[in-house]
């Protein structure tokens, strides 16, 4: 048996013996691996964005509005209308062990707010810190959200939308200034985080203003919310939203199973739909790959093929001085494997630059398409296909190899067949 640099010098003489096919081989390989890669990375990066997109109006959240009651209950007609106080948030917080977090909400439309000579119309919606982490509205650097202490003192302060925040201000920083809200001073405390958001109920946050609830109800004498928003714990969501409604059922006198009384959005259904979607999406996109990595696949097998022909005296040589079949098969399948890694090496390199490549896109372009992500997942995959396509590549002729009998192996190899 060759030691370990006599069977690599013997490697590469077969290997530049077949130049072109070599080349094409690996080219396939590498194409293949290329198409892999990236096909995974960008429906990953797609996914991790539609999921952003959606999760910009919050993550794992029930939105929650009163309608009018369908069914007659305990002597009481249809079509009495629900009215939600902030007091049914407390009490679902308080027995509803489902819900991890709950914030009520309060919104009216077309307010006037107003600095200097720039003014532009807005939704200002009455709300509580919870709120903040619920619906995502963190603030940049330098501003808060709304605190217990503005609820408690009705302080007349304002977060902003960033758009907002750049009809009134521009390029000036706004925490700290004073706008007007139909003619009110409010005190600007923050300004929302730029974030994607294609999903909404009311309208984009970054166009929206937000004040202390205590605040709004004050300001617009507002008694009723508009909507409250809850989290249910993971996994929970359709016991928490039934409990939901025997408990405000209860509070209301409707119907528990009257479900139109409340209108209900579960956004973690929207979760599992875009779950679902990418990972059929990305099944067909590494199918696709694959297919692809399997031409290369056959080109390997016929340059093994060739060199197994080409090698035949040397084969029975070893096997009359004693190798056995395992070790003739163990041998062509390191070559064929050999082959395959460097060919997946030059693919992952080439996509890792392509990947990086489009991480300097314009934000616009991301935002549409998604950033690519080789992810410890895609890399997995590719690794494994890449795996499957040496192994079937190199084990039907090494096996036949490995099959040979030593006389007749001999004898073709004197005569150069």
């Amino acid at each position: 048996m060759y030691g370990g640099f006599g069977f690599l010098s013997q490697f590469y003489r077969d290997l530049r013996a077949q130049k072109l096919r070599t080349v094409l081989t690996l080219f396939g390989i590498t194409w293949g691996t290329v198409a892999v890669v990236l096909l995974l990375a960008f429906g990953v990066g797609l996914y991790r964005r539609s999921l952003a997109a959606m999760h910009g109006m919050g993550e794992r959240i029930v939105i929650l509005w009163a309608q009018k009651t369908t069914k007659p209950y305990k002597g009481m007609g249809i079509g009495r209308p629900i009215r939600l106080r902030d007091e049914d948030a407390w009490l679902i917080k308080r027995e509803v062990p489902e819900v991890e977090a709950v914030a009520p909400e309060y919104s009216t439309w077309n307010v006037k707010l107003k600095r200097g000579r720039k003014a532009t119309n807005v939704r200002i919606s009455g709300v509580y810190p919870a709120f903040e982490e619920l619906r995502n509205l963190f603030p940049q650097q330098g501003g808060r959200f709304i605190n217990p202490l503005d609820i408690r003192h009705r302080r007349r302060v304002i977060f902003l939308g960033d758009e907002v925040k750049e009809n009134l201000f521009g390029e000036e920083e706004a925490v700290g200034k004073t706008v007007t809200l139909n003619g009110i001073p409010f005190t600007v405390i923050g300004v929302l985080r730029k974030k994607v958001q294609t999903s909404s109920y009311y309208g984009k946050d970054s166009r929206a203003g937000f004040i202390p609830a205590s605040t709004f109800r004050s300001t617009f004498g507002h008694r009723y919310i508009n909507n409250l928003i809850f989290r249910p714990k993971p996994g929970l969501s359709k016991e928490a939203i039934d409990k939901v409604y025997r408990v405000l059922g209860t509070r209301h006198r409707f119907d528990p199973e009257d479900r139109d009384a409340l209108m209900v959005w579960d956004t973690t259904g929207i979760d599992k739909f875009l779950f679902y979607f990418f990972f059929g999406l990305n099944l067909l996109l590494g199918i696709g790959g694959a297919c692809t990595l399997a031409v290369g696949g056959i080109g390997v097998a016929n340059i093994m093929y060739v060199v197994i022909r080409e090698r035949t005296g040397e084969i029975g040589i070893k096997m009359a001085v004693g190798a056995k079949p395992r070790h003739i098969l163990s041998q062509f399948m390191l070559e064929t494997m050999l082959v395959v890694a460097t060919g997946g090496a030059l693919g992952f390199g080439i996509s890792w630059a392509a990947v990086e490549a489009a991480s300097l896109l314009p934000d616009k372009v991301k935002d549409a398409v998604g950033t690519p992500v080789i992810s410890p997942p895609v890399a997995l995959a590719t690794v494994l296909v890449l795996g499957a396509v040496g192994f079937l590549a190199g084990y039907f002729p090494a096996k036949r190899a490995a099959s040979m009998d030593p006389v007749q192996a001999l004898a073709l190899g004197e005569f150069g067949i």
